[in-house]
C-alpha cells in the first residue's frame, strides 16, 4: 500500500527548498536529454537528416541541467518527500516539453499538438494526434517508443538507476513516483534490480517478435511500447496491421508482463514460482481477465482472441488494439463499458501499469468486508485484517478510499468538459478513463483537430495518472503559496 504521509509546510516554500529542488532537477534534466538524443542513431541508420530536431532541444536540456547542478551543488539541504513530489511533477512536465520541441522541428505541428503527443509518450498512456503514423521518420517513430519505455520505468526511477548516488535523496524521489515496493534492502539496489528484469523481458520480446516474423525494427519499437504498457503503435492498425494470432499472443504475454509487479517477477525469475500465485494482484488479475473476457464472448459477441486481448490490454493500461478505431467506435455500450472498468482498475501496484491498481481495489473491497463483519460480531471481537498475509491498516483503507474518490473527481471534471464541448457521453467517458488511465484506447476524440481545452483537459489527465494525482497536488499547493506571496 501506498503511503503519503508527506512532510510539507502548509504551502510554504523557503530559498533552501528551492535550491534542493533545482540540484535534483538538474540531475533528472540531463537524462532526459541523454534519452531524448538516442534516436539519431535511428536517423544516421535510416539516413534521415533531422538531426538538428534532436540536438537542438536535448542539448539545451543536458545544458541547463549541468548549470543548475553547478549552480545549486552543495546546498546543504535534507531532501524531503515534498521536495521528491515536486522534482517528480516538474519532470514530467519537463520531459514532455523536451520531447514536444523535438516533434514540433521534425514534425512540424503545433506547441500544443506536440505536448500531447510527447505527455502521451512519456506518460505511457499512448493516445496519439496522428491519424498517419506510417508517413512519420522512423527516428520521431523511436522516440515516441524510447519515451515509452523509459517511461513505463518512470523518468525519475531510471535517473536514480543510472545517475544518482544512493542515500536518503533516492529513496524520497523513488517513492515520489508513487513507489513502495523494495526488492533488495536499499533503493538503489531495487531499482537496479528492476532495471535488469525490465532489460530481460525488452530482450525476450524482441526475440520473440522476429521469430514470428515481425520486422526487427518493428519488434524493437512494439516491444518497448507494450512491456512498458505505453501501447502507441508505429503502425496505422496497431497490432491488428500484423494479422497474425503469434504476434497477437506474444503481445498479451507482454502486456500482462508489464502490468505484473516487478516483485512477483523478481521471485518467479528466482525460482519462487509459487510466490505469484499466491499474489493477491496476480490473482485478481488473472481473474477479472477471465470474467471479463467471457462477458465479451457472451454479451458483445467477440471472438476469444479478441476478447482476451482488449482486456488485458485495458487492464494492463497498455492500450494496444487489434480492431480499427471505426470498428471500436461501433461496439455496443455494453463493451465499452466492460473496457472503461477495465481501464479505471488496471493491474499492479509496482508494475508499469496506470489507473487506480488492484491492491486499492483489493482494500477496499476487503475494508467493506471487514466492516460488515464488524457490525455482525459480538462486541469486542477483534477481527484480523491481512491480505496476502500482511496486516492492513485503518489508514491504509482509509487512504485508498480517498483516492480512489479524488481519482474520480478528476475523471467527473474532464467529462463535464467533454460533454459541454457537445461529445458523446460514453465514448468521452471512455476517452477520459483511457487518458488518466495512461491506457491509450480511443473512441476517436483524440486528434489534431480537437479542440485546444479538452485536449489540455486530457494532457492534465495523462498527467495526474501518470504521477497517482498527490504529488501534483503538492505541487500546486506549494505553487500557490508562493504566488501569494508577491
Amino acid at each position: 500500500m501506498i503511503d503519503y504521509h508527506y512532510d510539507i509546510m502548509i504551502g510554504q516554500l523557503r530559498k533552501k527548498d528551492f535550491f534542493i529542488i533545482s540540484e535534483q532537477l538538474g540531475l533528472i534534466m540531463i537524462g532526459i536529454g541523454v534519452v531524448t538524443l538516442i534516436p539519431i542513431l535511428v536517423a544516421l541508420i535510416y539516413n534521415e537528416n533531422n538531426y538538428i530536431s534532436f540536438l537542438i532541444p536535448s542539448g539545451f536540456s543536458i545544458i541547463l541541467g549541468f548549470i543548475l547542478r553547478e549552480y545549486f551543488a552543495d546546498n546543504g539541504g535534507r531532501m524531503g518527500l515534498k521536495h521528491g513530489m515536486m522534482i517528480a511533477s516538474i519532470a514530467w512536465l519537463w520531459a514532455a516539453l523536451i520531447g514536444s520541441l523535438i516533434l514540433m522541428q521534425a514534425t512540424n505541428i503545433n506547441f500544443l499538438n506536440a505536448y500531447f503527443e510527447s505527455m502521451s509518450a512519456w506518460t505511457g498512456s499512448g493516445l496519439t494526434i496522428f491519424a498517419n503514423v506510417e508517413i512519420l521518420p522512423k527516428s520521431v517513430l523511436f522516440l515516441r517508443s524510447i519515451e515509452q519505455w523509459i517511461g513505463g520505468l518512470g523518468v525519475v526511477i531510471v535517473v536514480i538507476g543510472i545517475l544518482i548516488r544512493p542515500g536518503t535523496a533516492a529513496a524520497r524521489l523513488y517513492k515520489s513516483e508513487a513507489r513502495e515496493e523494495k526488492i533488495k534492502p536499499s533503493i538503489l539496489g531495487t531499482v537496479k534490480t528492476i532495471w535488469w528484469i525490465y532489460i530481460f523481458y525488452t530482450v525476450l520480446g524482441i526475440v520473440l517478435y522476429v521469430i514470428a516474423g515481425m520486422p526487427l525494427f518493428d519488434a524493437i519499437n512494439n516491444t518497448f511500447t507494450n512491456l512498458s504498457t505505453g501501447g502507441m503503435s508505429i503502425k496505422n492498425g496497431n497490432i491488428g496491421a500484423y494479422g497474425s494470432n503469434i504476434i497477437y499472443i506474444i503481445t498479451i504475454m507482454l502486456m500482462f508482463i508489464g502490468g505484473t509487479s516487478f516483485v512477483v517477477h523478481y521471485n518467479v525469475l528466482k525460482g519462487k514460482a509459487k510466490s505469484a500465485i499466491n499474489d493477491i494482484q496476480f490473482q485478481a488479475s488473472l481473474i477479472i481477465i477471465f470474467i471479463f473476457s467471457v462477458l465479451l464472448m457472451v454479451n458483445a459477441k467477440f471472438v476469444p482472441i479478441e476478447a482476451v486481448f482488449n482486456v488485458v490490454s485495458a487492464l494492463s493500461c497498455t492500450g494496444s488494439s487489434i480492431p480499427s478505431v471505426s470498428t471500436m467506435i461501433a461496439w455496443p455500450d455494453y463493451a465499452k463499458i466492460i473496457l472503461a472498468a477495465c481501464m479505471v482498475i488496471g493491474m499492479a501496484a509496482g508494475s508499469t501499469s496506470g489507473a487506480l491498481k488492484l491492491i486499492r481495489i483489493v482494500t477496499l473491497v476487503k475494508g467493506v468486508y471487514w466492516e460488515i463483519l464488524r457490525i455482525i460480531a459480538p462486541a469486542g471481537s477483534v477481527i484480523p485484517k491481512k491480505i496476502s498475509g500482511k496486516p492492513v491498516s485503518d489508514v491504509e483503507i482509509r487512504e485508498a478510499g480517498s483516492y480512489v474518490f479524488i481519482y474520480f473527481v478528476f475523471i467527473f471534471i474532464s467529462w463535464l468538459v467533454f460533454v459541454q464541448y457537445g461529445y458523446d457521453a460514453l465514448n468521452s467517458l471512455y476517452e477520459i478513463c483511457s487518458a488518466q488511465g495512461n491506457v491509450g484506447l480511443t473512441m476517436g476524440i483524440t486528434s489534431s483537430t480537437m479542440p485546444q481545452i479538452p485536449q489540455a483537459f486530457l494532457i492534465f489527465n495523462m498527467w495526474i495518472g501518470r504521477l497517482e494525482i498527490i504529488p501534483i497536488l503538492v505541487l500546486l499547493r506549494a505553487s500557490i503559496g508562493v504566488f501569494k506571496r508577491f
